[in-house]
């Protein structure tokens, strides 16, 4: 007699936003065929998985995040996404802005002036308590039936993953590759819509182009047209957010068309920009 077959997710996801928790964008999803691209984001990302499991590289080290735990990425960091169970994974996620949880953090610890952004931790997240709040913030965040208790729920569980797994901020000394690169992402960044070549990028730190683009994706975790192509997604989200056009969207980013920039935009967040939008 034949198995049955396991039943999987069909890929659905749905971004939203919340008065209540400004300068954060949310996800509610569920994949099995789509998987994600190597990426990075501006601010930070904290996942909470619902059911499944979902993998992702991160680092150069794989992590597995189970139901009830946490996946967390800080901004720049490049990382992965893909099924980790046999049908697939289901996940609410918040995207808060780099400014969201430095303030956050600042506000905790009211005599501190430290500089830079508090870190998450690399590793998978595992803390049940922890997660079970997150998701009752995320819910109530997308009801938008009572934003007085939808701002305090995603508030405590916010300060409750800083307080418990936030670190203190990276003081790595600046190197002579990093510092180039660091110049190399100014110039890629300074006009999104210019054609660059590696020899133009190459010579604002006076090296070749072969060196250019080997230290750059060295100390980069990605070439230089990948890292800008994301940037390029990254950089699109305000604009979409203020109610511009996908195809204007596109434009302002420096994308080649509406296709290319749709392509790009569902490698890293799973949906097309038209839905994201909306």
């Amino acid at each position: 007699m034949p198995h049955a077959t396991r039943p999987h997710f069909a890929d659905e996801a749905r971004f939203f936003r919340s008065p209540a928790l400004p300068g954060t964008e949310l996800l509610a999803a569920r994949f099995f065929r789509h998987s994600f691209a190597p990426h990075w984001h501006e601010g930070y990302v904290v996942a909470v998985i619902t059911a499944g499991a979902e993998g992702y590289r991160c680092k150069g080290a794989r992590h597995v995040a189970e139901p009830w735990t946490l996946a967390c990425i800080n901004p720049g960091e490049i990382h992965t996404g893909e099924r980790a169970a046999e049908q697939g994974w289901a996940y609410r996620v918040f995207y808060p802005d780099a400014r969201t949880l430095a303030d956050l953090a600042r506000q905790m610890r009211p005599g501190s002036c430290g500089a830079g952004l508090p870190r998450l931790p690399q590793q998978v997240v595992r803390d049940a308590e922890l997660a079970q709040a997150l998701v009752r913030a995320h819910l109530l965040l997308e009801a938008d039936t009572d934003r007085l208790e939808a701002q305090a729920a995603a508030m405590d569980a916010l300060c409750a993953l800083l307080a418990r797994h936030g670190g203190e901020p990276e003081a790595a000394a600046p190197t002579t590759a990093s510092r180039h690169v660091a110049t190399m992402r100014e110039r890629l960044a300074a006009d999104l819509s210019e054609p660059l070549t590696l020899e133009e990028l190459g010579g604002c730190v006076g090296l070749s182009a072969f060196h250019a683009a080997r230290i750059f994706a060295r100390e980069s975790g990605m070439p230089p047209h990948a890292w800008r192509n994301a940037l390029r997604v990254n950089r699109s989200l305000p604009l979409l957010r203020a109610g511009a056009s996908v195809a204007q969207a596109a434009s302002a980013c420096g994308f080649a068309d509406q296709s290319h920039f749709t392509r790009h935009f569902r490698r890293v967040f799973g949906v097309a920009p038209g839905r994201w939008r909306a």
